[in-house]
């Protein structure tokens, strides 16, 4: 079973929204993202919500975030310099152990997405189009699980695979999963060499030298 809700103005939701304007995380973005480079976040956007269930749920497959909708498409867009989408990032607001439907990620998965994208050049793909090709890719890559505590957060390359999967657990997971904006799309290009890590990561999947 899988519930989403967007947090109004409610009891606690100051708290909540003061979780993505942590000093350490803004540190986080600077060093990941560049300092300069990304939009700070006042909210959470949804939270993705699994409760324990026999079904299996139906949104389980490898993928990465879309980011935007191109006019006359249903689903979301990615493309190789990540339009919309600096960082995937997930809040833990619940104990996520393994039976408690934590993400699946394939490690190192984020250096085989270049090389799917770069074929779609500016306009790039839906991930339904893209699915195929990034399970294929990242095929070969370990699987962790985000497991945690509440307050933990992964920040993620833009382009790691992951995956959602069945809740075999007791208790309810409680994710935040919003994406930390660039303030401009990420170059793969540049001129005074002032790459951020994320994007060094997408020039090593191109092979490029760095």
């Amino acid at each position: 079973m899988e519930a989403a809700r967007a947090l109004g103005a409610g009891p606690g939701t100051r708290a909540v929204r003061r979780r993505a304007q942590l000093p350490d995380l803004h540190h986080a973005y600077d060093l990941l993202v560049g300092a300069g480079r990304w939009e700070p976040r006042y909210s959470l956007g949804t939270f993705p919500l699994r409760f324990p269930h026999e079904e299996e749920p139906d949104d389980a497959g490898w993928h990465i975030e879309g980011s935007y909708l191109p006019e006359g498409e249903s689903w979301y867009f990615t493309n190789l310099r990540s339009r919309g989408r600096a960082l995937l990032m997930l809040f833990l607001f619940s104990e996520v152990g393994d039976e408690d439907a934590p993400t699946r990620i394939r490690v190192g998965s984020h250096l085989d997405v270049p090389k799917v994208l770069e074929g779609y050049g500016e306009e790039g793909a839906s991930g339904l189009a893209l699915a195929p090709d990034l399970v294929a890719a990242s095929d070969h890559r370990p699987l962790t699980l985000a497991t945690g505590s509440p307050g933990d957060v992964f920040l993620c390359h833009p382009f790691l695979v992951h995956a959602a999967q069945p809740h075999h657990g007791r208790r309810p997971r409680f994710m935040a999963q919003p994406p930390l904006m660039p303030a401009a799309p990420y170059e793969l290009e540049r001129a005074d060499g002032a790459y951020s890590p994320v994007e060094i990561a997408i020039r090593r999947g191109l092979g490029r030298d760095r």
